[in-house]
């Protein structure tokens, strides 16, 4: 069953599924290793975000570590707001969510996240061809591939300051 939310409709996130309650039959088994391994992680996050999120509204004192989940939430959300018609290869993905969960976004405004992703595809799809090519092959993320996402964006990072 797939569950939608109003609110996460008119944030801009397409399709506005609530990863917290929907529950699919096939799901992950239709995925590739890779994504399952940082969709896990994510939709955990999320989950957790809307829910500090919630409960931030009535404090107003927030703790440092708090304040940090909530900003990574905000970017997370971000980084699932896609254009219609505009369909991102799953390796893209794989890189984009393991940058943002693995705090390689935590310096970027939450209203420039876009263009900072659209940056980081184009530079992994024009230099990175490489990378992209072995997530296909590989299927999974093996601690080897982490590190070649990890030194693929601290380039672009370096390169895109």
């Amino acid at each position: 069953q797939i569950f939608l939310e109003t609110d996460l409709f008119y944030q801009g996130v397409r399709p506005a599924i609530s990863v917290g309650i929907s529950v699919s039959r096939v799901g992950s088994a239709a995925q590739l290793k890779a994504m399952k391994q940082v969709a896990g992680r994510v939709k955990l996050e999320l989950a957790q975000f809307r829910e500090l999120a919630a409960f931030a509204q009535f404090g107003s004192d927030l703790d440092a570590r708090t304040q940090e989940r909530l900003e990574r939430g905000k970017r997370t959300v971000e980084v699932f707001k896609q254009p219609q018609y505009n369909p991102i290869p799953v390796e893209i993905q794989v890189i984009v969510l393991w940058a943002v969960q693995n705090g390689f976004m935590d310096d970027v405004p939450a209203d420039q996240i876009k263009p900072f992703q659209d940056r980081l595809t184009e530079f992994i799809t024009t230099r990175k061809t490489d990378l992209v090519q072995t997530i296909w092959r590989e299927k999974a993320l093996s601690k080897d591939l982490e590190g070649q996402i990890k030194a693929a964006i601290e380039e672009f990072k370096q390169s895109h300051r």
